[in-house]
């Protein structure tokens, strides 16, 4: 028989700092009687709803597990073994999160659906440490594209975004760091402002400031690698509440 509770929420996590999740997010997430959570949510979320119980989805680089497929049907079935799933998710569900094949795949079997979007580290992380991610005189647009499309493969919209006078934030795309610099400096902008974000917002946040034509070698001596963000323009320069990589700017300008 179907349990007649039978449903799902979406719930967007925010970038990993606890508090950096929405309150109505917070509100159902005590509600669950189930969490299936991902890899870059903060477990300190989990303490929210002490009953519910907890199976760990996330996957890693090389490490799936579960596959979307798989996960996709947990959803179903947990939904009418215990009724009120809540799958929370790093950054907003439908912000390269696959939410939308998670919401279909669950009407499909008739549950209902609830969405609470969450704060996407491509704008918060930026933000939390004084990257504006558009500045009058500087960016008039940003982008938000992914390092790699579901072929394993760098985007092609980081061409067209290169092409652009545009802000570009790049997530899951530490792997894919020296086709991304030769693709900008294919166009001739070596010296573009680079900054890499470690864990953003978080205690152990670790940040790497540099240019398009030193980035990797900036990476590789902070050693620094995923969970990270890029971010690519001149609005780099603006940074102004992170002491440290404000520092680190001025010493990489006057270098």
């Amino acid at each position: 028989m179907m349990n007649s509770k039978a449903r799902l929420t979406l719930v967007g996590a925010g970038p990993g700092d606890p508090d950096l999740i929405t309150v109505k997010g917070l509100n159902v997430l005590r509600t669950a009687d189930v969490i299936l959570y991902d890899a870059l949510i903060n477990p300190a979320l989990l303490d929210h709803a002490p009953k519910a119980k907890k199976i760990f989805v996330g996957k890693r680089k090389g490490l799936h597990r579960y596959s979307q497929d798989e996960i996709n049907s947990l959803i179903v079935e947990q939904a009418f073994q215990h009724g009120h799933v809540i799958r929370l998710k790093g950054g907003d569900p439908f912000v390269f999160g696959r939410g939308s094949e998670e919401i279909d795949h669950a009407e499909n079997f008739g549950l209902h659906t609830d969405i609470i979007p969450g704060i996407s580290s491509s704008i918060a992380v930026p933000s939390s440490i004084g990257i504006p991610l558009t500045k009058r005189g500087v960016s008039e647009s940003f982008w938000v594209i992914t390092g790699c499309n579901s072929d394993r493969q760098l985007s092609l919209d980081v061409s067209l975004a290169a092409q652009s006078s545009a802000t570009v934030v790049i997530l899951m795309g530490m792997h894919k760091l020296a086709q991304i610099t030769a693709v900008f400096k294919g166009l001739g902008k070596g010296e573009t402002p680079v900054a890499v974000i470690q864990n953003g917002t978080m205690r152990h946040q670790k940040n790497g400031v540099g240019t398009i034509n030193d980035i990797e070698e900036t990476v590789k001596e902070n050693n620094l690698s995923s969970p990270a963000i890029i971010i690519i323009g001149d609005v780099v320069s603006a940074a102004g509440n992170s002491e440290e990589l404000s520092r680190a700017l001025e010493l990489h300008l006057a270098s």
